[in-house]
């Protein structure tokens, strides 16, 4: 679910100090974001956000998250959109910061 190799990685290569500011910036800009993610969307728009999604996974180690976004992001890129499951998107983030809270001092659980 987390790659705790990339979370270690960003913290030598950032220090303990900004991590903890990066997570919180990340977490707060995550939170807006997956709100925004519904069924609805044009397929240009969920290919985007979860395009968008997928990036900052990647960047923080939400690995399972990031996988399940470009799963979406492929499929809305070819116009599939009703195969694309918001609500499951959105479950695996709330699932995804329990699993780095749980390992992470300093990090709420969502």
């Amino acid at each position: 679910m987390i790659d705790w190799d990339r979370v270690n990685q960003l913290k030598e290569e950032i220090g303990e100090d900004d991590f903890q500011e990066v997570v919180d910036m990340f977490l707060d800009e995550m939170n807006e974001e997956v709100e925004t993610l519904t069924p609805s969307m044009t397929a240009q728009d969920l290919e985007s956000k979860l395009h968008f999604l997928k990036g900052a996974a990647l960047n923080l180690g939400f690995s399972a998250f990031a996988d399940l976004c470009k799963t979406g992001e492929d499929a809305a890129r070819v116009g599939q959109t009703e195969g694309i499951d918001t609500a499951a998107v959105i479950a695996c983030y709330k699932t995804s910061i329990d699993a780095f809270a749980e390992n992470t001092p300093g990090i709420a659980a969502a």
